[in-house]
């Protein structure tokens, strides 16, 4: 996880939600204060350690409208950001998108949404089939062109 210094709380929460509820390991890529932070610093943080880590790594992502995180988050290949704001996004977002990386925005949702979002995105699998045809063909893409299919 991390954080910049507009969802500071909301990340220390939802840490401890995932330890306590889920049983999983949380590494926390920061930020430890609520001094003023670049979030693309610390998306590039937690996108490198998923990249270099086991294949079924997550990470979760916040700041405050969770819009800049997962701008540069989706910066990196192999990271398929998204940003939920509801328990049917953060659904989809697993079953039909493969999200490796779940974002969230401090100051537009709730603690008690934040959890339920977790909460799914967590437990949901990839489907495969047609969606697995369709990520194929995103990565597939040359980087920052849409590969003359335009």
């Amino acid at each position: 996880m991390a954080a910049d210094h507009g969802a500071l709380e909301l990340k220390n929460d939802l840490a401890v939600w995932i330890r306590d509820r889920h049983g999983l390991e949380v590494v926390d890529f920061g930020v430890h204060s609520t001094a003023s932070v670049d979030y693309p610093d610390l998306a590039a943080s937690l996108c490198r350690d998923l990249l270099a880590g086991d294949p079924q790594d997550r990470g979760i992502l916040l700041c405050g409208t969770g819009l800049g995180m997962s701008i540069a988050a989706n910066r990196w290949p192999g990271v398929r950001a998204a940003l939920c704001h509801d328990a049917y996004t953060a659904r989809m977002s697993r079953l039909h998108n493969d999200a490796n990386v779940l974002v969230l925005g401090g100051r537009v949702i709730g603690l008690g949404v934040a959890r339920d979002l977790v909460d799914v995105w967590l437990v949901e699998s990839f489907e495969g089939g047609r969606h697995q045809r369709r990520l194929d063909k995103m990565e597939a893409l040359p980087q920052g062109q849409d590969g003359g299919n335009s």
